[in-house]
């Protein structure tokens, strides 16, 4: 049986990179939805907005690093500091076109980071997160 997540939540501040990985995702038919916002501060509210009485707790976040305003080590920062009850079962991934190496390996010291991928997002990469994360 193949796995499926309720809720991506695609943070990236390039609205062409976020339309396309919204397509790749509707194409592997392993979400029931996508919500893409263009900033860290717009996912924090998102986050803690309720929807009919709940918060939203998507499954996955796909994290961009280089973001103005808030990049993603920000929204990491306040993202840490949020109620439990707004984090949910959320599987963060970095998605990125950093070739930094430095960044790889602290997207993956924190605890919460459950991958680090490079841009484009793939159909692929997407069952890889959801078959070893649900």
């Amino acid at each position: 049986m193949i796995k499926k997540v309720n809720c991506i939540l695609l943070i990236d501040d390039d609205e062409p990179t976020n339309f396309l990985h919204n397509i790749i995702i509707s194409d592997s038919g392993r979400a029931e939805k996508v919500v893409a916002v263009q900033s860290g501060f717009e996912a924090l509210e998102y986050l803690e907005k309720m929807e009919n009485g709940k918060y939203p707790q998507p499954d996955i976040i796909f994290l961009d690093i280089n973001m103005p305003a808030m990049n993603g080590w920000e929204f990491l920062e306040e993202y840490d500091n949020l109620d439990e009850d707004k984090k949910g079962k959320i599987v963060v991934v970095m998605l990125t076109t950093s070739i930094n190496p430095d960044d790889k390996e602290k997207a993956l010291s924190k605890g919460f980071i459950n991958g680090f991928y490079n841009k484009p997002l793939s159909v692929e990469m997407i069952e890889k997160v959801i078959d070893e994360n649900f």
